[in-house]
């Protein structure tokens, strides 16, 4: 009888046990959990926190920039996420006629890693998750690549990673959030520090508005879109001119 007793004691002793580092390791895992949200940081909420600035690289060489298309604007083709749609919400950078455009150089934006290296028909389209702000995506368009990026090599911001791939397009740039959403894209301009703006204040860029087609502006003059294209024209100013 005495080791009945002494056997069911032990058993409920570890039983008792067994809750005891079950809701432990529950209690870690969530722990876990969000300090994994916080370090990784997979989404980022713009409404709530607004657009952080902290880029402080030029990606291109902007003493050979003739122009830049504006956010939203109704040049190339539709670039949109899961929030609007049929507008082109990145920049293209379109060097002075005068320059080779081979000859302009791309940099990274920001210290991050490699997501993506694809080649396409014209250069290669680089994907760099930023390192400060995880959840912050930056795509280059149309790049020479001076050496091979593969997927999960760490750049630096400032690093040349190539040339621009030359006359047959032009250079373009685009910025996408993980919200906690959906991905959204924002301008490559409010995500820059105010010294790196001042560059292009110096170019005659009076205000990060000025680059930035709103939304209601946008919607109040519709693109129609089949599959990727413009099938009419923005009545809005699509360009920036640099002087």
């Amino acid at each position: 009888m005495k080791s009945r007793l002494i056997i069911k004691s032990s058993l409920v002793i570890i039983y008792l046990l067994a809750i005891f580092f079950t809701a432990c390791d529950e209690g870690n895992k969530s722990v876990n959990e969000n300090e994994g949200e916080t370090n990784n940081n997979n989404t980022y909420d713009i409404e709530t926190k607004g657009i952080p600035r902290f880029v402080g690289v030029n990606y291109i060489e902007l003493e050979k920039i003739y122009r830049i298309s504006k956010f939203r604007s109704g040049v190339g083709h539709d670039y949109s996420d899961d929030f609007e749609s049929c507008r082109s919400m990145k920049h293209y950078f379109q060097p002075q006629t005068a320059v080779d455009w081979t000859t302009v150089k791309i940099f990274s934006p920001v210290s991050g890693t490699v997501t993506e290296s694809d080649e396409g028909w014209a250069g290669t389209q680089v994907r760099i998750q930023c390192e400060e702000y995880p959840a912050f995506y930056f795509i280059l368009f149309h790049v020479n690549l001076t050496d091979s990026l593969e997927v999960d090599d760490q750049v630096t911001a400032g690093q040349q990673l190539g040339n621009h791939i030359g006359s047959q397009t032009m250079s373009d740039i685009a910025v996408g959030v993980n919200t906690p959403n959906g991905w959204k894209l924002i301008s490559y301009f409010e995500v820059m520090i105010d010294s790196l703006f001042q560059d292009y204040q110096a170019r005659g860029l009076n205000s990060r508005d000025e680059i930035i087609i709103s939304r209601d502006a946008r919607d109040a003059d519709s693109l129609i879109c089949a599959g990727e294209r413009f099938t009419n024209d923005s009545k809005l100013e699509d360009w920036v001119i640099l002087n």
